[in-house]
């Protein structure tokens, strides 16, 4: 077929000409990327749902949104577009095994606030895990949530 081309992996990609030419997100291989807004939400299986919400309430300060039923409960960060879904698991899900996610990242307002978030986590029946800081020189914590799902901070 005219204008096809192999992309990441080998896959076609029919007309590539004419995708590359309409589309202005699209890499010099004519690749077409999905424009997004970022990462909107996370979806976690807990074991204790209450326990759970308590934790990234009094953690984080999430606010909760809404529910849909007796098992799943919606939170967000007050003045932000993300969204953290717990959902008491069921006997097929395996709670704080992260499924090839290693961790997720709440980013601090204030770096200074780290210590006083590790002690947060702590009494909320989190745990750390390590403390350090990256190549660029920005401190980070690992912790964990109840569940033992790891955080960065």
């Amino acid at each position: 077929m005219s204008g096809t081309r192999a992309g990441p992996g080998g896959r076609p990609i029919i007309n590539a000409d004419r995708i590359a030419s309409r589309a202005p997100n699209s890499d010099e291989n004519g690749v077409v990327t999905i424009r997004t807004e970022g990462l909107t939400h996370i979806h976690l299986a807990v074991r204790d749902l209450d326990l759970s919400l308590r934790f990234y309430q009094g953690v984080f300060g999430m606010e909760e949104l809404f529910r849909e039923g007796e098992a799943m409960v919606f939170l967000r960060t007050p003045g932000a577009a993300d969204t953290v879904t717990l959902r008491r698991s069921d006997s097929s899900d395996r709670p704080g095994d992260g499924g090839g996610i290693g961790h997720f990242g709440f980013r601090l307002a204030d770096e200074e606030d780290l210590d006083r978030a590790v002690e947060e986590v702590e009494r909320a029946g989190g745990q750390l895990i390590r403390r350090g800081e990256h190549a660029d020189g920005q401190p980070f914590a690992y912790v964990t949530d109840p569940d033992g799902y790891v955080i960065e901070l």
